[in-house]
């Protein structure tokens, strides 16, 4: 008795509903293959920003917007559209044609892959749930995150928005929400996929405490905050001032970080306090997960959790030689290196994919 009710325990609950175990792996898959766009995603949006291309299409349009200018009628008449916003004025005024085809090509490819993205994720849905494919309790969550990419494409318009009147750049508030909501979106189909694992998947373990659990969860959370920080480094341009390390300009904190008042809109709106934030928050991340992953070393019984604590260690120390090495390279050429800032950008999915993972796997533990 007391042997079948351990092995009813592990059994995943979606199992008592009939989804076969060949089901669970497709639909796995297939939401792998939705993580995966998302993620390269988020490296086209970086270069749509460190290309200076997110102003160029000064129009929402869901529908007719996914077809690019065809005829030389067509790129002038976008052209002066584009013409009219503060950023050329200010800015571009004088660029060639040829040079606005440029940044219209990174905004209108970032769009469209967007749209591939919602149709890569809505069409095999709609396939596995008329076929009875989808174990039951699993609808709504999958439900949730097209509602989710849905809102995205709203709240990348919103963010453009805040561009073409009164400003030559986005909001760094709401570049903040979408590069958030972005990542919002890569866990939450991560921690579904990952929660399709089949019985023998599930870790046992009999050591590890609701500590250990909950400090995974924490480890999370912190990340998140971490993505909209850096969002904020990224939209007031924090990277080009204070680039020294492991110093700011050879002190602890920078002499200018509390300079605006109120005091708390140093944090919201001061370049040099946000950026002092983002190293502290790394230093954070680092020192809590190096912690957490030795206490699981040294207690766990399963080697899988002890696996993925180390690979976000890792993880994290890769990102934040990757963040040191990008504010140094700013120091030389004045300007963030596109291609530094893009491995630091999409590397960051690459951590929230290790975070994520190491989280699941713990919320799944269980007492054998």
């Amino acid at each position: 008795m007391t042997g079948a009710s351990t092995l009813s325990t592990l059994k995943p609950d979606n199992t008592s509903h009939g989804a076969s175990a060949s089901n669970h792996v497709a639909i796995r898959n297939w939401l792998y293959f939705v993580a995966a766009l998302v993620m390269t995603m988020i490296v086209i949006g970086g270069a749509t920003r460190l290309t200076d291309s997110g102003l160029s299409i000064t129009e929402w349009q869901p529908i007719l917007g996914a077809i690019p200018p065809l005829t030389h009628q067509d790129w002038q008449t976008a052209f002066e559209k584009y013409k009219q916003i503060p950023e050329y004025e200010l800015i571009n005024k004088g660029m060639t044609l040829s040079q606005f085809e440029f940044i219209y090509w990174w905004e209108w490819s970032h769009r469209f892959f967007g749209r591939m993205i919602g149709f890569a994720f809505a069409i095999p849905f709609i396939f596995f749930w008329a076929t009875g494919r989808i174990p039951k309790g699993l609808t709504p969550k999958l439900l949730g995150i097209f509602a989710l990419g849905g809102l995205q494409g709203f709240i990348g318009w919103y963010m453009v928005q805040s561009g073409l009147s009164e400003r030559v750049d986005v909001s760094h508030y709401r570049l903040a929400l979408h590069l958030t909501t972005a990542f919002a979106i890569l866990a939450a189909i991560l921690w579904v996929a990952f929660g399709l694992a089949r019985d023998t998947d599930r870790v046992r373990l009999n050591t590890l405490s609701s500590t250990h659990r909950w400090t995974s969860r924490w480890l999370l959370a912190l990340l998140f905050l971490q993505v909209v920080v850096g969002a904020f480094v990224a939209g007031l341009k924090g990277g080009l001032t204070h680039n020294t390390w492991p110093l700011m300009d050879g002190g602890l904190a920078p002499e200018d970080l509390l300079v605006l008042t109120p005091w708390y809109m140093n944090f919201l709106e001061n370049p040099a306090t946000v950026q002092f934030v983002h190293r502290i928050i790394a230093y954070l991340l680092l020192a809590i997960a190096a912690w957490h992953a030795y206490s699981i070393w040294s207690e766990a019984d399963d080697e899988r959790v002890v696996t993925s604590s180390i690979a976000l260690v890792i993880a994290l120390v890769c990102q934040a030689a990757l963040g040191i090495v990008t504010l140094l390279a700013a120091a030389d050429q004045a300007e963030i290196p596109i291609w530094l800032g893009l491995m630091h950008q999409g590397f960051a999915s690459v951590v929230m994919l290790t975070a994520v993972l190491h989280a699941r796997r713990m919320a799944r533990t269980v007492s054998q």
